[in-house]
């Protein structure tokens, strides 16, 4: 099994259309939609982790791309400089995946790397550039 983060565009003739359905259905993929913007009859965007066998994942880029999907790796990654970090906990407030928490009883701001989706909600709440994403 392989797993993948993607950023997959959709232009508007497809935003109402099953393609997520589509690829868990036809090419036995397992979809973490990890972040979702639409924007009705313009464009739609998913920030995706996909796993599956190399044979299914290459079945279904492949029908991603027949379909005019835009398919991208997650280029973001983010990074936390704890040495930075004052554990102020503001940014756990805005964190909606749980990749930022406060670990009691000792109140220490920690980091899952695992489960930060890159949505970059962080970055502005922290006044000491704690996280930082890389490119």
């Amino acid at each position: 099994m392989i797993t993948k983060r993607l950023v997959l565009s959709f232009p508007p003739p497809l935003i109402d259309q099953p393609v997520t359905f589509e690829l868990v259905r036809k090419y036995n993929l397992k979809i973490n939609i990890l972040r979702a913007r639409i924007t009705p009859r313009e464009q739609g965007r998913l920030v995706v982790e996909v796993t599956g066998s190399k044979k299914d994942m290459d079945a279904g880029l492949k029908f991603l791309d027949e379909m005019k999907v835009e398919v991208k790796a997650l280029a973001l990654d983010v990074k936390f400089h704890d040495e930075r970090c004052i554990e102020c906990s503001a940014c756990t407030s805005v964190c909606p995946s749980g990749a930022l928490s406060v670990q009691r009883p000792e109140m220490r701001v920690s980091f899952n790397h695992e489960k930060c989706i890159a949505c970059e909600l962080c970055i502005p709440v922290c006044p000491f550039n704690v996280m930082e994403i890389v490119f």
